[in-house]
Order: structure tokens, then C-alpha cells, then sequence
């Protein structure tokens, strides 16, 4: 089938962003000095946010594994795990670090492409 090595390299991608938002959530929910406390928050707090995205990381970790071991639920979320992290990528290019929010989406970008495009028939040329 088509698409197999990319969706193998988006599951990777998925691990990788996946145990990231899950540092970062608990670092947000820490207080880490990492995070300028001067900054607004689309929700409520960086404790808030923090939590959002340690759930949004063990989605993406869920789906990561999901998708090695070869099931069509990895990638139905997947694909919504990747899209909730480019959502929350986006939210945060006004923060301190604008550079590594926009990163985290093409990061994102890459994995639904690679999961969308798994499956495809191949083309025969006649």
C-alpha cells in the first residue's frame, strides 16, 4: 500500500510532538522560568494552559502508537491530535517564542499530510 513509510514517519512525529506538549504542559503547570509570566493566555491561566496541552500530548502519544501498530484509529486521531496541536501552535505565535510556535505547526502541517495521504490506491501509468 502507498503511504506506509510516511505514515510511519508521521507516527514517529506524533511521539516526538506528543512527549514535547507533555514536558511543556507540566513545566507550564510547574512554573517553570521557561515561561514569561507577562504574556496573555487565550484561556484562563498558564496553569490551565499547561493542562490543556499534557492532554493534548498524551492524545498525540495515544495516536502515535495507535498508528505503529498499524490501526486506522492512530490515524483517524491522528489527524485530529496533529490539528489540535497546529490550533495550539497558532494560539501561541503571539507569546515569547514565536519562532518555535510556528515550528510546532508545520511540525503539525507534516504529520496530517502524512496521514492523509496514507492509503491513497497507487497510480498505474499506462
Amino acid at each position: 500500500m502507498r503511504g506506509v513509510g510516511r505514515a510511519v514517519f508521521a507516527a514517529i512525529l506524533l511521539l516526538i510532538a506528543g512527549i514535547l506538549n507533555i514536558i511543556y504542559g507540566f513545566g507550564a503547570v510547574g512554573d517553570a522560568s521557561f515561561f514569561t509570566h507577562n504574556t496573555q493566555y487565550v484561556f484562563s491561566s498558564l496553569h490551565t494552559w499547561g493542562w490543556i496541552t499534557v492532554i493534548l500530548g498524551v492524545i498525540e502519544v495515544f495516536a502515535g502508537f495507535s498508528l505503529l501498530a498499524g490501526g486506522t484509529f492512530g490515524r483517524v486521531i491522528g489527524i485530529a491530535g496533529a490539528s489540535l496541536g497546529a490550533l495550539g501552535a497558532l494560539l501561541s505565535v503571539g507569546g515569547a517564542y514565536p519562532f518555535w510556535a510556528l515550528g510546532v505547526f508545520a511540525l503539525c502541517v507534516i504529520i496530517i499530510h502524512g496521514l492523509v495521504v496514507y492509503g491513497e490506491p497507487e497510480t498505474t501509468t499506462p
